[in-house]
């Protein structure tokens, strides 16, 4: 046995949750996927929607203040991870690895830019949103600049989807009336949506009710996590598959997405493209876990 002693901090945006470890605590050449599939079971382990490992931009040759690496708790890497972006952010700055409160972050979806409010909410620019089929991606063949309200059938339902990607992809359902959505088997209809052929890389799915013109409720199945209580891509993506389908204010208005774990406000700005999204990020607690690295780990 080589027992290693892993310090660690449990943080949520929304309910979201994340084991946050700082690479300097990680043996060299360590399976970062293992390690997220240990650390994420809630039956053995801590238990999270994810791994986040912190790092710093001169070891890992990056342009931006910080790198971090984002693993599902299924073992799979993550492009971009809102709620987990902002739960970065507040890690670097409360622990002081940082004294700016605006910074970047290199991810696999490009640079993101968190910003710590005087509130203490924190508010990250995510960037332009991807709606060609072909970036998303799409294994349909459309020469189409962006799809609204494509038609797919899961098990025995057809559904009408408006696919965007925010650095990952998504596929949003806008359902008819209140009682549609709340009433939605998400995990029987989600976990089959997530692996459909349309999705080469899979998708996380996204089912909205438009409350009025700047409220929507949102229910989530994140790919390689399953039902979450909320989601920052998907927010951003939904409040713009609605700009796209004309279901909400003009765009530059703040929309309130309201999900299961809390409310995100999301703005898609009309003059540069970029959609910033502002919410909350909460430390839960800090601790030291005990792993068998040759067993388990390697």
């Amino acid at each position: 046995m080589a027992i290693y002693i892993l310090p660690f901090e449990k943080m949520h945006g929304l309910g979201n949750d994340f084991i946050l470890i700082h690479e300097k605590h990680l043996p060299q050449n360590i399976n970062e996927q293992n390690l997220a599939k240990i650390l994420c079971n809630r039956h053995y382990s801590i238990g999270a929607d994810g791994l986040i490992i912190v790092k710093n931009s001169l070891t890992n040759s990056s342009e931006a203040d910080f790198v971090w690496s984002y693993i599902n708790s299924d073992g799979s890497y993550g492009q971009m991870c809102g709620n987990g972006m902002r739960c970065f952010a507040k890690y670097v700055f409360d622990r002081g690895l940082t004294n700016k409160s605006e910074f970047t972050v290199e991810t696999l979806a490009g640079i993101m830019q968190p910003s710590i409010q005087p509130d203490g909410q924190i508010k990250v620019n995510m960037g332009n949103p991807k709606l060609k089929p072909s970036e998303i991606p799409l294994s349909i063949e459309l020469n189409a600049e962006q799809l609204i309200d494509y038609k797919i059938q899961i098990l025995d339902q057809e559904f009408s989807f408006t696919p965007v990607s925010m650095g990952n992809p998504h596929a949003i359902v806008f359902l008819n009336n209140l009682a549609e959505f709340e009433n939605l088997n998400l995990e029987k209809y989600g976990s089959v949506f997530e692996k459909h052929n349309y999705f080469p890389e899979k998708t996380n799915v996204e089912f909205a009710f438009v409350q009025d013109q700047n409220i929507i409720d949102l229910k989530v199945w994140e790919r390689g996590c399953g039902i979450t209580l909320a989601c920052g891509t998907g927010a951003c993506a939904t409040v713009v598959a609605a700009h796209l389908k004309n279901l909400i204010s003009a765009q530059g208005q703040l929309i309130q997405v309201n999900l299961p774990g809390g409310s995100l406000n999301i703005e898609w700005n009309k003059e540069n493209n970029n959609i910033y999204m502002t919410g909350s990020a909460e430390s839960v607690f800090i601790g030291q876990l005990e792993i068998d690295l040759l067993d388990q780990i390697n």
